[in-house]
Formats: structure tokens, C-alpha cells, sequence
């Protein structure tokens, strides 16, 4: 893989309408790509999973183990088992997390409990570790399931709830657990979207809310310091 060709374009495989790339559009962007979204589900994923530039997989409410409701796992699954097994860069977000991690033939399973709000990582002290930039930094957590640390996988964060939030294979494979992509003036569409969930798991709005005003554009700010690590250290052919 060239640079030239590498830095053409970023494919997004979306898996729910308001949850897109965020504050990482504007990274890409700033950095000379372009972007092109599928929508799980409805657009056929091979050519973004089949992509040798960088794919990012973001999240969504599922679990990678519907597969009975949610067919289009299969697929989605299986050409992602091939896309991982050549290196090829790939980001995974919350859901996109789990299915490397499932792909890695790791296990991913609802937790003891939702994670849902603002809180700091640990991050963890391995070198060159792309997610140094977010250290005291508080991010934002959305999900019910987690999964099991892949082998050869490279631990890069905890939380306090749950051990295994972030990981990478070498420097092409990069799975989050935790939202680093949340803007300040989207988050009002997770409010809205996730509503079920929320008042389900008996949290606060006006306290989510209050908290994405505190934190979310420090957030901003170091994602881009992320994304800027991890392109610099892939592995190019």
C-alpha cells in the first residue's frame, strides 16, 4: 500500500444514522482524506472491508451475536475476519470494537452492567501506545456488552468498570470500547436516539447533558492528537 493510495480515502461503516464519525470527519478532513460511508444493514460492506486503506467501523445497539435478527452480521462478520488476517488498518468503535474482537475469535457478551457516561481510562503504560493523549482525560462510554481480550492483542485501557476497553494488533488494528468521536453539538442526537436506554438504566439526562458541556470539547482536542498517532505508525506496504 502506497501513501498515495492510503490517503485517498477513509471508508465508514456506519450502524446507526446519529452515530457517525464525529469529531473524527474533521480530523480526516484536515489531513487531505476523504470520507465514504456504508450503512449496515442496507449497503453491501465488501468494498469498504475489502478497502487497503483505512476502514473505521463505529457503533450501534446490537450485539455481534444477533446474527439471527440481524443477518447482515454474517457477512459483515466474515469479511472482517479477512480484512484483520491482512493487516489491513481498521479502527473499531464500541460495536466496531466488538466485532474485531469476535472476528479475533474473542468472546463478546453482555456485561454486569451498562456503561453509559463520562469517565477517565486507565491507560496503560505499553510503548507507543496510541492512546496516550487521552490520559486524565474523560471520555464518553455507551454500551451492555463487552468482550474478551483477542490473543496477541495488545491491552491499551481499562475503565473502572470494565478491564478491556481498548486494544490493538501491531500498529493497523486499533479497537475502542469507549466513544473518543463524540462532539460537543451532536451529542443532543444521542440524548434523543437512546432515550429507551437511558431512562431504563435510571440516569440522568440533564446530568449527561451538563457533563458533555464539561468534558467533551478537551475530548476533541486529544482524539485528534489519536488519530494523528496511529496514521503515523501504520504499516505500510
Amino acid at each position: 500500500m502506497t501513501k498515495s493510495t492510503f490517503m485517498k480515502t477513509v471508508n465508514v461503516i456506519q450502524h446507526l444514522a446519529f452515530e457517525d464519525l464525529g469529531s473524527l470527519e474533521d480530523v480526516f478532513y484536515q489531513l487531505g482524506f476523504r470520507v465514504r460511508y456504508f450503512e449496515a444493514g442496507v449497503d453491501d460492506l465488501s468494498p469498504a472491508l475489502n478497502y487497503e486503506g483505512l476502514t473505521v467501523i463505529l457503533g450501534g445497539p446490537i450485539g455481534v451475536y444477533e446474527t439471527e435478527d440481524y443477518p447482515f452480521l454474517v457477512d459483515e462478520i466474515a469479511g472482517l475476519k479477512q480484512r484483520l488476517k491482512a493487516n489491513k488498518p481498521t479502527i473499531g468503535i464500541c460495536l466496531g470494537a466488538q466485532l474485531i474482537a469476535h472476528a479475533l475469535g474473542a468472546k463478546v457478551y453482555a456485561g454486569h452492567q451498562k456503561e453509559i457516561g463520562w469517565s477517565q481510562l486507565e491507560i496503560k503504560a505499553v510503548e507507543n501506545n496510541p492512546l496516550a493523549a487521552l490520559e486524565n482525560v474523560e471520555v464518553l462510554h455507551w454500551h451492555g456488552d463487552t468482550f474478551d481480550l483477542p490473543s496477541n492483542a495488545t491491552l491499551l485501557a481499562s475503565s473502572a468498570i470494565y478491564p478491556n476497553q481498548a486494544f490493538s494488533i501491531g500498529n493497523n488494528i486499533l479497537a475502542l470500547q469507549f466513544h473518543l468521536e463524540i462532539t460537543e453539538q451532536s451529542f443532543e442526537k444521542w440524548l434523543i436516539g437512546h432515550t429507551c436506554e437511558i431512562r431504563h438504566a435510571g440516569l440522568s439526562i440533564p446530568q449527561l447533558r451538563a457533563d458533555n458541556l464539561a468534558y467533551a470539547t478537551q475530548l476533541e482536542d486529544q482524539t485528534a492528537k489519536v488519530i494523528q498517532h496511529f496514521l503515523a505508525h501504520l504499516e505500510q506496504e
